[in-house]
């Protein structure tokens, strides 16, 4: 065999038996066990609570956790944004250090915006996904809570483990 076959070889080798440091610009993933269904009701528990009846929001602040079926947030402030009517909730958008749990995945990131008619929500500021005993690191992530998937872009990072 040549040289360069052999370095090649060589190389794959390598990067099959080693950890791996992946750098992307974007990847899609599972994210939950379950399809969500935006149309579930949902729960919000809180310190407090301030509502302001003239532009529609409520703010909660203090360990605001909010429960849509099979899905958790939770973060230190969420401010809820309403329909004009005032009866149905439209957007949450947590902020100060945000978790997101749906069956055995979980995130963090430093803020979230989740439009619930859609069921999407945007996580940014060093999103940190875990599945299990993976992790992936990014700028930014999507989550689809109607097909259980999620996009993270922007420095997308993970180690895979070679299979031992």
């Amino acid at each position: 065999m040549k040289k360069p076959v052999l370095r090649s070889l060589a190389v794959a080798l390598c990067l099959a038996l080693l950890p791996v440091t992946m750098a992307a610009q974007g990847a899609q993933i599972a994210f939950g066990d379950v399809e969500q269904d935006p149309s579930q009701p949902v729960e919000v528990t809180a310190e407090t609570l301030s509502v302001d009846q003239d532009d529609g929001t409520a703010i909660f602040t203090g360990d605001v956790l909010i429960v849509q079926g099979e899905m958790r947030l939770s973060a230190p402030r969420v401010e809820v944004f309403y329909d004009q009517a005032g009866s149905r909730i439209q957007r949450l958008k947590a902020s100060g250090g945000v978790t997101l749990v749906s069956g055995e995945d979980s995130a963090e990131a430093a803020t979230a915006d989740y439009a619930v008619e859609s069921g999407t929500i945007f996580m940014q500021g060093d999103v940190l996904l875990v599945q299990g005993q993976s992790a992936i690191t990014a700028d930014r992530m999507t989550v689809d809570t109607r097909d259980g998937t999620a996009r993270m872009e922007g420095r997308v990072r993970t180690v895979l483990q070679s299979n031992e």
